[in-house]
Protein backbone atom coordinates (compact mmCIF):
# COMPACT_ATOMS: atom_id res chain seq x y z
CA UNK A 1 0.00 0.00 0.00
CA UNK A 2 1.08 3.47 -0.75
CA UNK A 3 1.24 6.92 1.26
CA UNK A 4 0.16 9.95 0.39
CA UNK A 5 2.37 12.38 0.64
CA UNK A 6 0.57 13.98 3.67
CA UNK A 7 -0.07 10.99 5.09
CA UNK A 8 3.94 9.81 4.98
CA UNK A 9 4.62 12.73 6.39
CA UNK A 10 2.02 12.44 9.39
CA UNK A 11 3.83 8.80 9.91
CA UNK A 12 7.54 9.77 9.69
CA UNK A 13 6.74 13.06 12.64
CA UNK A 14 4.60 10.35 14.58
CA UNK A 15 7.91 8.00 14.37
CA UNK A 16 10.32 10.77 15.39
CA UNK A 17 8.00 11.38 18.30
CA UNK A 18 7.81 7.93 18.76
CA UNK A 19 11.15 7.57 19.31
CA UNK A 20 13.47 8.55 22.51
CA UNK A 21 15.46 11.74 21.90
CA UNK A 22 19.20 10.97 22.94
CA UNK A 23 20.33 13.57 25.51
CA UNK A 24 23.21 15.84 25.06
CA UNK A 25 26.19 13.95 26.27
CA UNK A 26 27.54 15.29 29.58
CA UNK A 27 31.26 16.67 29.81
CA UNK A 28 33.59 18.30 31.83
CA UNK A 29 32.33 20.15 35.43
CA UNK A 30 29.11 18.60 34.94
CA UNK A 31 29.26 15.02 34.18
CA UNK A 32 31.58 15.01 37.14
CA UNK A 33 28.72 16.29 39.75
CA UNK A 34 26.41 14.32 37.96
CA UNK A 35 28.59 10.58 37.83
CA UNK A 36 28.88 11.27 41.67
CA UNK A 37 26.14 12.56 42.42
CA UNK A 38 27.70 15.61 44.35
CA UNK A 39 28.62 19.07 44.08
CA UNK A 40 31.58 20.46 46.14
CA UNK A 41 31.38 24.11 46.96
CA UNK A 42 34.15 26.05 47.98
CA UNK A 43 33.52 28.41 50.73
CA UNK A 44 35.57 30.95 53.61
CA UNK A 45 35.37 30.91 56.62
CA UNK A 46 35.56 34.80 57.96
CA UNK A 47 34.26 36.73 54.43
CA UNK A 48 31.47 38.37 56.68
CA UNK A 49 28.90 38.74 55.83
CA UNK A 50 29.68 36.88 51.92
CA UNK A 51 30.71 33.28 52.68
CA UNK A 52 31.83 32.19 56.53
CA UNK A 53 31.16 30.49 59.83
CA UNK A 54 29.06 31.95 61.72
CA UNK A 55 26.07 30.18 63.38
CA UNK A 56 27.26 26.44 62.55
CA UNK A 57 30.55 25.90 62.43
CA UNK A 58 29.68 22.86 59.78
CA UNK A 59 27.65 25.09 57.49
CA UNK A 60 28.73 28.05 55.60
CA UNK A 61 26.16 30.90 55.37
CA UNK A 62 25.81 34.33 53.61
CA UNK A 63 24.70 36.21 50.59
CA UNK A 64 27.39 34.73 48.50
CA UNK A 65 26.50 31.55 49.41
CA UNK A 66 22.59 31.92 49.20
CA UNK A 67 23.48 32.67 45.39
CA UNK A 68 25.61 29.97 45.80
CA UNK A 69 22.56 27.57 46.81
CA UNK A 70 20.51 28.62 43.65
CA UNK A 71 22.82 27.40 41.36
CA UNK A 72 22.82 24.02 43.22
CA UNK A 73 19.00 23.91 42.75
CA UNK A 74 19.65 24.84 38.97
CA UNK A 75 21.88 22.00 38.96
CA UNK A 76 19.26 19.37 40.21
CA UNK A 77 16.87 20.59 37.31
CA UNK A 78 19.20 20.64 34.79
CA UNK A 79 20.63 17.12 35.70
CA UNK A 80 17.44 15.67 36.85
CA UNK A 81 19.48 14.87 40.16
CA UNK A 82 16.69 16.46 43.19
CA UNK A 83 19.03 13.99 45.28
CA UNK A 84 22.39 16.04 44.56
CA UNK A 85 24.38 15.97 47.63
CA UNK A 86 26.79 19.17 48.58
CA UNK A 87 30.20 18.69 50.77
CA UNK A 88 31.61 21.89 51.58
CA UNK A 89 35.31 22.82 51.30
CA UNK A 90 36.73 25.67 52.99
CA UNK A 91 39.04 27.75 50.86
CA UNK A 92 41.34 30.84 51.61
CA UNK A 93 42.72 33.84 49.47
CA UNK A 94 45.48 31.67 48.90
CA UNK A 95 44.14 28.35 48.23
CA UNK A 96 40.72 29.44 46.19
CA UNK A 97 42.55 29.18 42.45
CA UNK A 98 44.42 26.54 42.67
CA UNK A 99 41.43 24.10 44.13
CA UNK A 100 39.14 25.36 41.34
CA UNK A 101 41.77 24.33 38.76
CA UNK A 102 42.65 21.10 39.86
CA UNK A 103 39.00 19.41 40.72
CA UNK A 104 38.73 19.99 44.26
CA UNK A 105 36.00 22.08 44.86
CA UNK A 106 33.52 22.93 41.43
CA UNK A 107 32.22 26.42 42.20
CA UNK A 108 33.62 29.34 44.56
CA UNK A 109 31.52 32.00 45.83
CA UNK A 110 32.45 33.85 48.30
CA UNK A 111 34.46 37.63 48.31
CA UNK A 112 36.87 36.80 44.85
CA UNK A 113 37.18 39.87 42.17
CA UNK A 114 36.93 39.29 38.85
CA UNK A 115 40.29 41.05 37.23
CA UNK A 116 42.33 39.98 34.03
CA UNK A 117 44.79 38.00 36.26
CA UNK A 118 42.80 35.62 37.35
CA UNK A 119 40.69 34.98 34.04
CA UNK A 120 43.69 33.37 32.70
CA UNK A 121 43.49 30.56 35.60
CA UNK A 122 40.04 30.54 35.70
CA UNK A 123 36.56 31.71 34.65
CA UNK A 124 34.11 33.75 36.33
CA UNK A 125 30.07 34.11 36.50
CA UNK A 126 28.25 37.04 36.01
CA UNK A 127 28.91 39.42 39.12
CA UNK A 128 27.67 38.76 41.93
CA UNK A 129 28.67 42.49 43.67
CA UNK A 130 30.76 45.47 43.64
CA UNK A 131 32.90 46.97 46.04
CA UNK A 132 35.46 49.95 46.56
CA UNK A 133 38.98 49.31 48.33
CA UNK A 134 38.93 51.35 51.59
CA UNK A 135 40.42 51.52 55.12
CA UNK A 136 39.09 50.49 58.03
CA UNK A 137 40.79 52.11 61.28
CA UNK A 138 39.67 53.62 64.77
CA UNK A 139 37.92 56.95 65.02
CA UNK A 140 40.45 57.66 67.17
CA UNK A 141 43.52 57.16 64.64
CA UNK A 142 43.79 60.11 63.05
CA UNK A 143 44.09 58.55 59.55
CA UNK A 144 41.47 59.56 56.76
CA UNK A 145 42.99 58.80 53.68
CA UNK A 146 45.62 57.06 51.90
CA UNK A 147 48.48 59.27 52.55
CA UNK A 148 48.02 59.56 55.79
CA UNK A 149 49.50 56.21 56.39
CA UNK A 150 53.04 57.16 55.48
CA UNK A 151 55.80 55.74 57.78
CA UNK A 152 53.08 53.19 59.38
CA UNK A 153 52.03 49.63 59.77
CA UNK A 154 48.99 48.67 57.57
CA UNK A 155 47.69 45.34 57.15
CA UNK A 156 45.89 43.26 54.51
CA UNK A 157 44.93 39.90 53.28
CA UNK A 158 47.38 37.84 52.09
CA UNK A 159 46.28 36.56 48.24
CA UNK A 160 43.95 39.36 47.83
CA UNK A 161 44.01 42.57 45.31
CA UNK A 162 43.99 44.83 47.92
CA UNK A 163 47.50 43.12 49.27
CA UNK A 164 48.86 44.24 45.26
CA UNK A 165 47.63 47.71 45.25
CA UNK A 166 49.15 48.62 48.33
CA UNK A 167 52.39 47.44 47.77
CA UNK A 168 52.42 49.13 44.11
CA UNK A 169 51.25 52.31 46.05
CA UNK A 170 54.05 51.69 48.92
CA UNK A 171 56.56 51.34 46.15
CA UNK A 172 55.48 53.88 43.87
CA UNK A 173 54.70 57.02 45.90
CA UNK A 174 57.87 55.90 48.26
CA UNK A 175 55.50 56.14 51.81
CA UNK A 176 57.76 54.13 53.45
CA UNK A 177 54.65 51.43 55.06
CA UNK A 178 54.72 48.22 56.80
CA UNK A 179 52.98 46.30 55.27
CA UNK A 180 51.89 43.11 57.18
CA UNK A 181 49.90 40.02 55.08
CA UNK A 182 47.76 38.29 56.91
CA UNK A 183 46.30 34.91 56.21
CA UNK A 184 42.79 35.87 56.13
CA UNK A 185 40.19 38.85 56.90
CA UNK A 186 39.87 37.70 60.77
CA UNK A 187 43.68 38.10 61.37
CA UNK A 188 43.99 40.98 59.81
CA UNK A 189 41.35 42.35 62.19
CA UNK A 190 43.08 41.44 64.78
CA UNK A 191 46.06 42.83 63.98
CA UNK A 192 44.08 46.31 64.00
CA UNK A 193 42.29 45.84 66.82
CA UNK A 194 45.58 44.75 68.51
CA UNK A 195 47.16 47.86 67.58
CA UNK A 196 49.40 45.85 65.43
CA UNK A 197 48.05 48.07 62.67
CA UNK A 198 46.95 51.70 62.31
CA UNK A 199 44.70 50.66 59.25
CA UNK A 200 43.31 47.78 57.43
CA UNK A 201 42.76 47.95 53.67
CA UNK A 202 40.48 45.88 52.32
CA UNK A 203 37.24 45.97 50.08
CA UNK A 204 34.59 48.10 51.69
CA UNK A 205 31.88 45.51 52.22
CA UNK A 206 34.32 43.02 54.12
CA UNK A 207 35.86 46.23 56.09
CA UNK A 208 31.65 46.87 57.33
CA UNK A 209 31.73 43.08 58.04
CA UNK A 210 34.63 42.89 60.12
CA UNK A 211 33.62 46.64 62.35
CA UNK A 212 29.72 44.77 62.66
CA UNK A 213 31.91 42.10 64.85
CA UNK A 214 34.21 44.06 66.90
CA UNK A 215 33.91 44.63 70.24
CA UNK A 216 32.78 48.12 70.31
CA UNK A 217 32.17 48.90 66.41
CA UNK A 218 31.32 52.60 66.88
CA UNK A 219 35.21 52.62 67.90
CA UNK A 220 35.86 52.32 64.03
CA UNK A 221 34.66 53.41 61.00
CA UNK A 222 35.25 53.09 57.00
CA UNK A 223 37.63 56.18 55.12
CA UNK A 224 39.53 56.89 52.46
CA UNK A 225 38.83 57.27 48.50
CA UNK A 226 38.84 53.66 46.98
CA UNK A 227 41.51 52.65 45.09
CA UNK A 228 39.67 50.24 42.79
CA UNK A 229 36.34 49.44 42.12
CA UNK A 230 36.20 45.39 41.77
CA UNK A 231 32.98 42.95 41.02
CA UNK A 232 33.31 39.58 43.01
CA UNK A 233 31.59 36.63 41.30
CA UNK A 234 31.53 33.04 41.65
CA UNK A 235 34.84 30.72 40.21
CA UNK A 236 34.65 27.71 37.87
CA UNK A 237 37.22 26.02 35.74
CA UNK A 238 38.33 27.36 32.65
CA UNK A 239 37.06 26.73 29.53
CA UNK A 240 33.86 24.72 30.97
CA UNK A 241 31.45 26.31 28.92
CA UNK A 242 28.31 24.04 29.87
CA UNK A 243 28.99 24.59 33.70
CA UNK A 244 29.25 28.01 33.42
CA UNK A 245 26.01 28.33 31.48
CA UNK A 246 24.16 27.13 33.83
CA UNK A 247 25.83 28.71 36.79
CA UNK A 248 25.42 32.30 34.98
CA UNK A 249 21.51 31.26 34.41
CA UNK A 250 20.93 30.27 37.90
CA UNK A 251 22.27 33.97 39.01
CA UNK A 252 20.76 36.06 36.42
CA UNK A 253 17.47 34.45 37.01
CA UNK A 254 17.88 35.36 40.62
CA UNK A 255 18.82 39.08 39.80
CA UNK A 256 15.55 39.27 37.69
CA UNK A 257 12.88 37.56 39.88
CA UNK A 258 14.17 40.44 42.51
CA UNK A 259 15.00 37.75 44.87
CA UNK A 260 18.37 39.01 45.21
CA UNK A 261 17.22 41.92 46.80
CA UNK A 262 15.90 39.71 49.58
CA UNK A 263 19.29 38.14 49.66
CA UNK A 264 20.72 41.54 49.84
CA UNK A 265 18.23 42.72 52.95
CA UNK A 266 19.36 39.44 54.66
CA UNK A 267 22.78 39.94 55.10
CA UNK A 268 23.17 43.77 54.86
CA UNK A 269 20.07 45.77 56.28
CA UNK A 270 19.44 43.34 59.01
CA UNK A 271 21.05 41.56 62.12
CA UNK A 272 23.29 38.82 61.46
CA UNK A 273 24.98 36.06 62.89
CA UNK A 274 27.50 35.81 64.91
CA UNK A 275 26.61 38.52 66.90
CA UNK A 276 23.42 39.87 65.56
CA UNK A 277 24.71 43.27 64.08
CA UNK A 278 23.47 45.49 61.21
CA UNK A 279 26.09 46.07 58.68
CA UNK A 280 23.68 48.86 57.66
CA UNK A 281 25.36 48.74 54.22
CA UNK A 282 22.81 50.01 51.73
CA UNK A 283 22.81 48.79 48.07
CA UNK A 284 24.94 50.62 45.82
CA UNK A 285 24.16 52.44 42.65
CA UNK A 286 26.84 50.19 41.16
CA UNK A 287 25.30 46.98 42.41
CA UNK A 288 21.67 48.28 41.39
CA UNK A 289 23.19 48.49 37.75
CA UNK A 290 25.27 45.17 37.98
CA UNK A 291 22.10 43.15 39.18
CA UNK A 292 20.08 45.19 36.19
CA UNK A 293 22.21 44.02 33.48
CA UNK A 294 24.42 41.16 34.49
CA UNK A 295 27.78 40.25 33.49
CA UNK A 296 30.82 38.50 33.40
CA UNK A 297 32.91 41.53 32.97
CA UNK A 298 35.87 42.26 35.00
CA UNK A 299 35.78 46.10 36.94
CA UNK A 300 38.81 46.54 34.05
CA UNK A 301 36.62 45.49 31.56
CA UNK A 302 33.75 48.04 31.70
Amino acid sequence: MRFAPRALGVAIVAALLATPVVAEELTGTLKKIKDSGTIVLGHRDASIPFSYLGSDPRQPEGYSHDLQIKVVEALKKELNAPDLKVRYNLVTSQTRIPLVQNGTVDIECGSTTNNLERQKQVDFSVGIFEVGTRLLTKTSSGINDFPDLKGKNVVTTAGTTSERLLKQMNADQKMGMNIISAKDHGESFLMLESGRAVAFMMDDALLYGEMAKAKKPDDWHVVGKPQSYEIYACMVRKGDAPFKKVVDKAISDTFASGEVNKIYDKWFMQPIPPKNLNLNFPMSDELKKLIANPTDKSAEQM
